[in-house]
């Protein structure tokens, strides 16, 4: 059955597999296309979860990825210190 919806209105998870390469080709990699795409991204995440801007909890989350990161880098060689 064919869809009546032209393949540049439709999203990501109503494309089928086969459509996929022309939705790819259709979509706009210019600088503007793709600052326009995270800003769609981050009101959508704003909409739907409610995220306070600015607050300490942000900034605490860089060190704390950089603290696992650093855990899982080195987990050979602590490991092998016990």
């Amino acid at each position: 059955m064919a869809s009546l919806m032209p393949l540049k209105d439709k999203k990501l998870m109503e494309v089928k597999l086969g459509e996929l390469p022309s939705w790819i080709l259709i979509r706009n990699f210019t600088p503007s296309g793709i600052v326009g795409a995270f800003q769609r991204g981050s009101d959508r995440y704003y909409k739907y979860i409610n995220v306070r801007k600015g607050s300490i909890s942000g900034i605490n989350m860089v060190p704390a990825a950089y603290v696992v990161f650093s855990y899982c880098i080195s987990y050979k060689e602590l490991k092998h210190e016990r």
